[in-house]
């Protein structure tokens, strides 16, 4: 199994693309699925608005635009990942240079494969994203805001700070770089003691075992 990429924290250049119900198709597109299999997910990320035909870049698309191109976050409107629950979403997202998305609220299946894949989604009020999105746009792209995992905020590049919530386990893998079946190697020593004491009090479960020791 692949292991599991680990997120902390991140500062940078965040694009404002505040669309509610962006889905899955729009952020892999099914012609780009084959080609990303052999050559990575990341150059068909947003496919259909990113090229114009024979993969010319489209020059009206933000991320074709400088400094814009070179964001690791990414704004948006509420639903994002909606629609087929394709894994290779967040892997574009990431394999593209993505390391989070903030935005209002997230397709279940997308939010939970981002951690897997090394991106945090953050869910934030909108009033808060288009806070983040009108100070980006102001600087002309020229800005940096921070994600913080480990603190659990958001901060603007004007200095304000913003705090969100991420599921607990799902928190723990990505700070720690941890699968699962990983997480719960950390806990042994719990599981070991709850059984051991599981066992003076039960004794008469674990007799079937002695028996066949």
């Amino acid at each position: 199994s692949r292991a599991m990429e680990q997120f902390v924290r991140v500062s940078g250049i965040a694009v404002p693309m505040l669309e509610a119900n962006i889905d899955t198709d729009q952020i892999i597109p099914v012609p780009e699925l084959l080609r990303g299999i052999r050559e990575g997910y990341g150059a068909g990320l947003f496919g259909n608005s990113r090229y114009l035909d024979d993969r010319v870049p489209n020059p009206d698309f933000i991320l074709n635009q400088e400094p814009w191109r070179g964001a690791t976050i990414l704004l948006a409107d509420r639903n994002f990942g909606c629609g087929s629950s394709r894994e290779a979403a967040p892997k574009a997202l990431r394999g593209y240079g993505f390391r989070s998305v903030i935005a209002p609220s997230f397709s279940g299946i997308f939010y939970n494969n981002c951690f897997r894949n090394g991106l945090l989604p953050v869910e934030l009020p909108i009033e808060q994203v288009r806070e983040l999105a009108g100070q980006m746009e102001a600087a002309g792209g020229h800005a940096e805001v921070t994600v913080d995992l480990e603190e659990q905020v958001v901060t603007a590049p004007d200095g304000r700070s913003f705090p969100f919530k991420s599921p607990a386990l799902l928190r723990k893998m990505l700070l720690g770089g941890m699968d699962e079946i990983e997480v719960t190697l950390t806990m042994a020593p719990r599981i070991d003691e709850h059984f051991a004491a599981h066992r003076v009090r039960h004794p008469w479960a674990y007799q079937l075992d002695s028996a066949s020791a």
